[in-house]
């Protein structure tokens, strides 16, 4: 099997697995599945363009730009739209999180127009080694996916504030009994995982384009790598990426590469028939 395969899957399990494992945070927290992370995706690639193309700022700086702006606006959205309407059922609160992308990435397209933009950073010639070629900035995106998978694991399993995002996410009340305050808790992992999209966002610029639909076009792997690794496990969503990513791959070698964002719906499809608990997550208990 050709080495670029893995490579190529590789990148895009680092693309897709940062955000994926927010989405399963978001979810753990707040019980319905948000797929406002296109928009915010979309949010953090033009707000790291606006730092390092028309302010001039480096791409490092325009990155801790993005991530700090991405956390606000989803922090904001979960404060005047989610959590109003806290008390509806999970579907409704999705239709709502589909209509807030729409609208995020309308208000992205009446600033910036539909142009395709990129980093002020210099062209390179990509990597070569064993017949496999990967570019410096994807050499980037995979040790950043690495650094962050190994920071979020050391939060959850070895600090008081992972302690309580799990315990929030395992039994509110019950975190609420024991006095962990579930509502700071909340506004803290909504602040995290905006952050980690904003980050997305520069990694789908910095491999991909920068355009209005960037967040868009990877809401269904991210999707699919969840559910793969079962919502609400991000180990498990790490996991899910890798096989993912290398799926897509695969499936080039048979069908032309349009039919590549096919495979998130098919996985998507066959484990909420066969396993909707996904590789990781735990069957839920009907009394």
């Amino acid at each position: 099997m050709n080495l670029q395969i893995f490579v190529n899957a590789l990148v895009n399990a680092a693309l897709i697995a940062p955000p994926a494992m927010a989405f399963s945070l978001l979810f753990g927290v707040l019980k319905f599945p948000n797929f406002a992370i296109g928009g915010y995706i979309t949010i953090g690639a033009f707000a790291a363009y606006t730092f390092n193309v028309p302010l001039g700022l480096p791409l490092p700086l325009a990155t801790i730009g993005a991530m700090a702006v991405t956390g606000f606006v989803v922090w904001l959205a979960h404060v005047w739209v989610f959590k109003p309407m806290q008390a509806q059922s999970a579907v409704t609160l999705l239709v709502v999180s589909i209509a807030l992308t729409l609208i995020l990435e309308s208000v992205v397209r009446l600033f910036f127009s539909a142009d395709v933009r990129g980093f002020d950073i210099p062209l390179e010639r990509p990597w070569k080694f064993w017949g496999a070629r990967i570019t410096k900035e994807q050499v980037q995106i995979i040790a950043c996916a690495v650094v962050l998978g190994t920071g979020l694991h050391v939060l959850l399993r070895h600090t008081r504030i992972g302690r309580a995002m799990r315990a929030v996410a395992d039994n509110p009340m019950l975190a609420a009994i024991r006095g962990v305050d579930a509502a700071k808790i909340t506004a803290l992992t909504t602040i995290l995982c905006g952050a980690i999209f904003g980050l997305t966002g520069v990694f789908a610029g910095l491999d991909l384009v920068i355009e209005p639909l960037v967040g868009w076009n990877l809401t269904i792997p991210i999707f699919a790598a969840a559910i793969l690794g079962g919502i609400g496990s991000p180990y498990g969503a790490i996991l899910g990426a890798l096989l993912l990513g290398l799926a897509e791959e695969l499936t080039i070698l048979v069908l032309p590469s349009t039919y590549k964002i096919a495979v998130g719906f098919v996985i998507i499809a066959i484990f909420l028939l066969v396993r909707p608990q996904g590789l990781f997550g735990t069957a839920e208990i009907k009394k």
